[in-house]
């Protein structure tokens, strides 16, 4: 007898339907096969299928079984179709009915004792559930939370075999999951660091205060041990609020790599990622035979952290390019070509010098001119030119540090962020971007109007500096920030003096 369930490969990060046909028959030799490009995971589901069968009271089939995952060509990964193989041989020996399974989309991992296993994808299984219109979608309990997030599908979760068996011949009745969006999100956005754990270092907040509303990347320059990590860790606090389809689409990339935890609903925190620095470029940006997201597609909304960026090797921040500018990345391979969303806040930390003392009052630089010029080197140009802010974060003295002071907390600090975020929206309403440091060179031209007065101190910073054309648009895109966190329609002088400051390199401060 032949039988059809229908359950769900994923392919990035969207999830293809896919059709699980059993065939049985009582002719030839027992065997067990499994066809339509499946990898040694799916192969291997025949005997844990037959094992979680036996262990709950199931004869079986000592037949001709034949699996087909359609369509043929779409490779299958994983154990998620260890349970749709299983109902699919139930439903083909006529323990149910072909009609009770219509409509359904089943996945989930088996073990041998016929409890089900959690799987990785559930919410992108849901979204398209929901857009090719299901029943409801039969999943583990653990990911039920996951899924139930997507309004507009009923979503099922289960515990055992038996219980799935028994809920399809009418015996058992399992109730759909429910979920209350407005409450996932706030309980899943608590911060565990905040802004008011940092203490000194003032002018470096302000930067990355700055950084955070317009979206900019910031390299911050320092001797070992003066914060630098520390504040970097707590860029995301500050960031503002994720909204749901924010939410939605991390949470997809996070349930794709199987890095949710248990039972968690949605991962409404902005992410911090924070790579070693001999990651090669594809774990940096993804890949592999099967592609998958990579660091900065797990950074998505939220920060990526490079410490200490002249130890990267420089193919790595080169492959970097393309996600800062874009705000996703497109990984090539013979078979496919698939997308990933990356946009990104980059930040930045590196030494002043290889021993991490030129320019320090209290420590004397070892390193000759010729290493600095070296250590210097290793960062890409291209890459350097994609940073907006660079800011010098000098050692905290002990009297910073003694003091019993707590700093503004990240709550505030956000709540600044977002009134200048909404101005920008707002802005660029129809232009689709949401930051300044998305302008484009019309977009310059249009907001970036400078008064009398902040056009000769930019002049004069230009000449007496010598910056550069990219230099002068950087600080024009940050100006523009400050003024928007100051809620001022012009650029004033007190805006682009404070912009130039953000420029340590270009002001040959190192």
């Amino acid at each position: 007898m032949l039988s059809k369930i229908l359950s769900a490969a994923l392919i990035g990060i969207d999830a293809h339907v896919v059709e699980v046909e059993v065939d049985i028959t009582s002719r030839g030799l027992p065997h067990f096969s499994t066809v339509g490009l499946p990898d040694a995971a799916v192969k291997e589901s025949k005997d844990r299928v037959r094992a979680a069968l036996k262990n709950t009271g199931f004869n079986f089939p000592l037949k001709q079984i034949t699996v087909n995952l359609a369509p043929a060509d779409i490779k299958k990964e994983g154990s998620s179709f260890d349970l749709p193989i299983a109902m699919g041989i139930i439903v083909a020996e006529g323990i149910i009915e072909p009609r009770s399974v219509e409509g359904y989309m089943i996945s989930g991992e088996l073990s041998l004792d016929g409890r089900i296993k959690s799987i990785k994808g559930a919410l992108s299984m849901a979204i398209t559930a929901r857009e090719q219109k299901f029943k409801g979608l039969i999943l583990p309990k653990e990911n039920a939370k996951e899924a139930a997030v997507v309004n507009g599908i009923q979503v099922y979760g289960v515990e055992s075999l038996p219980q799935v068996i028994e809920f399809f011949r009418g015996n058992n009745i399992i109730d759909s999951t429910p979920i209350d969006i407005d409450s996932a999100m706030k309980e899943n956005s608590v911060y565990q660091d905040d802004f008011s754990d940092v203490k000194g270092q003032e002018h470096v907040k302000r930067a990355l205060e700055v950084a955070a509303t317009g979206g900019h990347n910031v390299l911050m320059i320092g001797p070992p041990g003066s914060g630098k990590t520390m504040l970097a860790k707590r860029i995301s606090t500050i960031l503002p609020d994720m909204t749901f389809e924010e939410a939605l689409q991390t949470t997809r990339i996070h349930s794709v790599m199987g890095l949710l935890k248990s039972g968690q609903s949605l991962l409404a925190i902005r992410p911090f990622r924070s790579p070693h620095h001999t990651l090669s470029d594809v774990a940096m940006v993804g890949g592999g035979q099967v592609p998958k997201p990579g660091e900065v597609s797990l950074a998505h909304s939220g920060v990526l952290f490079l410490d200490e960026l002249p130890e990267f090797k420089r193919n790595v921040l080169e492959v970097l390019r393309q996600p800062i500018e874009d705000g996703s990345v497109t990984i090539s391979r013979a078979v496919s070509s698939i997308t990933y969303p990356a946009s990104i806040m980059l930040v930045c930390a590196m030494n002043p010098c290889p021993c991490g003392y030129l320019g320090d009052p209290h420590h004397q630089c070892t390193c000759s001119p010729s290493q600095i010029h070296r250590y210097r080197h290793r960062v890409s140009g291209p890459l350097l030119d994609r940073i907006d802010i660079h800011v010098e974060v000098p050692a905290v003295p002990y009297k910073e540090l003694s003091k019993d002071f707590c700093g503004e907390p990240s709550a505030n600090i956000r709540k600044r962020i977002q009134n200048a975020r909404e101005i920008q929206v707002e802005r660029f309403k129809k232009d689709n971007i949401y930051s300044n440091a998305k302008m484009r060179s019309k977009h310059i031209k249009k907001y970036c109007a400078l008064k009398p007065e902040a056009q000769s101190i930019l002049e004069a910073a230009m000449h007496k500096l010598g910056l550069s054309a990219r230099a002068y648009t950087r600080i024009l895109k940050v100006s523009r920030t400050i003024a928007d966190l100051a809620e001022s329609e012009q650029i004033n002088a007190e805006h682009i003096s404070e912009a130039i400051q953000y420029r340590t390199l270009d002001r040959g401060m190192f």
